[in-house]
């Protein structure tokens, strides 16, 4: 087929010509008449769903897909020459990102078996304009393009939305990572993504710094735009309304923002969608096999699974290194900070205020634990910070509202405490923030609480939590291990906090004693048969060992705060002398005597001194808390046995995509506002709500110091 068409220009005859077995030439006009298609242009919706069906068919001998995302590659390009241009070219565009997202997000959820065929390259007899494409694949061509467009335009009133169906577009041509399964293996085809990671590095830093700034400075919708009536007319025709509803079943960004932005004025399209895109990014590992293993050769398949460990390798992701390698734009000029132009300069003020304030949404809680984990310029800007109350606070509530929140976002709360931990002087700073009272905290009127008083008491919650609810041991041993962090430089540790402290011990106290009752009574029972025996041993004394740890890891924070910190708590004094029968049982065991012993020689201290003061009749609360005020100046830590100071430490494992690939694309799907055919996505179970992923699958290790053995 040669010229474009002859019969009239329909939004449904375009679309026709566009779907069906017959090439149109790249070079035809047709292609410019099919991507100005008005969004307000009329398509029924049952033709538009056949539509995207007929291309699945007819793609591999028309490549059509190929052609408009080429010609889409040159309206931006247009778009970027005419900077500061009329908005038609913008709107022009706009029409054009839209109309290729609707048919590329069709193809790439009908793909069969996770076998992504979406022929992006085209016929030899094509007539290809070397001076655009060059020696590029179409994919990278657009990819470039649409980075480039993302990164060096701003947002204004008349890119705002070409910004979104940017950004919308980016996420659909992702997407193919939900094809591929939980394990990463060579068979996975990701062309855009791969794409976007052939990028130069100049490029890949300009668009993580722009995504960042999208995501601080949170540009509004402009509602002052009249050419964009549509977004908000509530037209019950457009071909927007009904592309939602068939197509593929896209709800697009700007309308279902709008209607909902009189009722959130918080919330922006752009960063919202900006941070979605920036966290599949960050995230993305492509396997790959050692140089010199062939897999021919040795006759295995090509999942990962299969693949000896030894062989394979996963790719260097240049939009994680750029981000683990970002500096403050306040202190760029600073020796030592300024040596690459291609590093990633933020305003870290700003972005510590923005995370501050979205901590409540868990994609917050990603990137914070990713700057955490990754950027250690970012991570020592957060310890030198007096406000910690600004980040710790939505941490601390979220935690309390655990029973609303999935397991993975509490575990990423709760590492973020404990990369925070790792660090002294934030472990003392905590301690001289207070506040008058904690207005969501309802068990208890908390007044005057210092933030390091509130950060304990939270952690034994969660850890009360557990028990009764997830019970899982990781969750444990962070919060343990946060606590352990902490307890040299606890300082004023308020009344209600070293209660919860000692009552923590008694629980576990508790549960230690039942799970060795247990255990003993069913070895009586299963006294004449060794192999039963054997086996209710091996058993019983697993989750025996664990609960062992986790009362010697109490024991050993307790005694860290007695050992470093007595002088300067005396309302952990009071709890420990308030319920110090809940030790006497643990007095000679052989596990915990050396702990406990330290406990007993602060209390006999103590003890003595109260009689010494011989008063008739019942002390009162008050009376007591006197006498170890005045006591605990004198305390000498000469009598106590001191032990090694526990100091836990957070690593990621070196390949924890098979968690946070799963967990980033959850998150998108859940937020950016359109459905991906459940059936088509391997990724993930997709028929199991967020709160079902595998709370064993974290990809992270703790790391003790002091090899306290796990």
């Amino acid at each position: 087929m040669g010229a474009a068409p002859s019969t009239p220009d329909t939004a449904e005859h375009l679309v026709g010509t566009f779907v069906g077995d017959d090439p149109v030439p790249l070079s035809s006009d047709f292609w410019q008449k099919l991507l100005e298609l008005p969004f307000d242009a009329e398509l029924p919706s049952q033709r538009l769903h056949q539509a995207c069906q007929l291309l699945v068919k007819n793609n591999r001998n028309t490549r059509h897909l190929a052609k408009i995302l080429f010609h889409l590659a040159c309206y931006l390009q247009e778009s970027m020459s005419t900077s500061g241009g009329p908005p038609l070219v913008y709107e022009k565009a706009v029409n054009a990102v839209y109309i290729t997202s609707v048919f590329l997000k069709h193809l790439i959820e009908s793909t069969q078996d996770g076998d992504v065929k979406l022929y992006l390259s085209l016929h030899d007899s094509e007539s290809i304009p070397i001076n655009i494409l060059g020696d590029q694949t179409i994919e990278n061509l657009v990819m470039r393009n649409v980075l480039k467009f993302i990164a060096t335009v701003d947002v204004s009133p008349d890119t705002y939305f070409l910004h979104l169906e940017l950004l919308n577009f980016m996420i659909f041509a992702m997407s193919t990572q939900l094809l591929c399964g939980p394990s990463r293996g060579l068979n996975d085809v990701n062309p855009f993504l791969d794409a976007a990671m052939a990028q130069d590095g100049h490029l890949v830093s300009s668009v993580v710094c722009k995504l960042l700034l999208n995501y601080i400075t949170r540009p509004r919708v402009p509602f002052n735009r009249a050419s964009y009536s549509i977004f908000y007319d509530g037209n019950q025709n457009s071909v927007l309304k009904r592309v939602g509803s068939a197509a593929a079943n896209i709800v697009l960004l700007p309308f279902s923002y709008l209607i909902s932005s009189s009722s959130d004025a918080s919330r922006s399209p752009i960063a919202d969608s900006s941070l979605h895109v920036l966290l599949v990014l960050i995230h993305y590992h492509k396997c790959l096999v050692s140089e010199g293993y062939s897999v021919m050769e040795n006759q295995v398949s090509t999942t990962s699974d299969s693949l000896p460990k030894e062989n394979t390798y996963f790719s260097d992701n240049p939009y994680c290194r750029a981000l683990e390698h970002a500096t403050d734009l306040d202190c760029a000029d600073i020796e030592g900070n300024a040596h690459s132009d291609q590093h990633v300069k933020l305003p870290f003020a700003l972005l510590f205020d923005t995370l501050g304030m979205c901590l409540a949404d868990e994609t917050a809680v990603l990137l914070l634990y990713s700057l955490l984990q990754g950027n250690s310029n970012f991570l020592e800007y957060v310890l030198v910070r007096t406000d910690l109350d600004t980040l710790l606070l939505p941490i601390l509530e979220a935690l309390y509202d655990a029973r609303r929140r999935t397991a993975n976002q509490i575990y990423m709360l709760l590492i973020i405490l404990l990369i925070l931990s790792q660090d002294s002087s934030f472990n003392a700073g905590i301690h001289k923030l207070s506040f008058p009272t904690v207005p969501w905290y309802k068990e208890r009127l908390l007044l005057q609480s210092s933030l390091g008083s509130l950060m304990i008491i939270i952690l034994i919650r969660t850890i009360q939590y557990n028990l009764s609810n997830l019970r899982d041991v990781y969750l444990h041993t962070t919060c343990l291990a946060t606590l352990a962090n902490m307890a040299p430089h606890v300082h004023h540790l308020s009344a209600y906090a070293s209660q919860r402290l000692v009552s923590l011990f008694h629980m576990l106290s508790r549960k230690y004693k039942k799970l060795a009752d247990l255990r003993d009574n069913k070895l009586n029972i299963a006294e004449t048969n060794s192999i039963e025996r054997s086996s209710l041993v091996e058993d019983m004394s697993a989750e025996l060992h664990i609960y062992t740890d986790f009362l010697r890891l109490v024991l050993e924070i307790i005694n860290a705060i007695l050992t470093y910190a007595l002088p300067r708590n005396p309302e952990v004094v009071y709890a420990i002398m308030h319920k110090q029968e809940v030790f006497q049982p643990f007095k000679n065991h052989p596990q915990f005597n050396e702990h406990v012993e330290n406990i007993y020689t602060v209390l006999d201290f103590f003890n003595s001194r109260m009689d010494a003061q011989r008063m008739d009749g019942d002390w009162s609360v008050n009376e007591v808390f006197q006498v170890i005020i005045v006591n605990c100046r004198s305390w000498r830590v000469d009598g106590m046995k001191i032990f090694t100071q526990l100091h836990f430490t957070y690593e990621q494992e070196s390949h924890p995509e098979e968690f946070f690939i799963p967990y980033v694309w959850q998150l998108v799907l859940s937020r950016c506002g359109f459905k991906f055919d459940a059936g088509a996505i391997k990724l993930f179970p997709a028929y199991l709500p967020t709160e079902k992923i595998d709370n064993g699958v974290v990809g992270n290790t703790l790391q003790n110091a002091d090899s306290l053995s796990r």
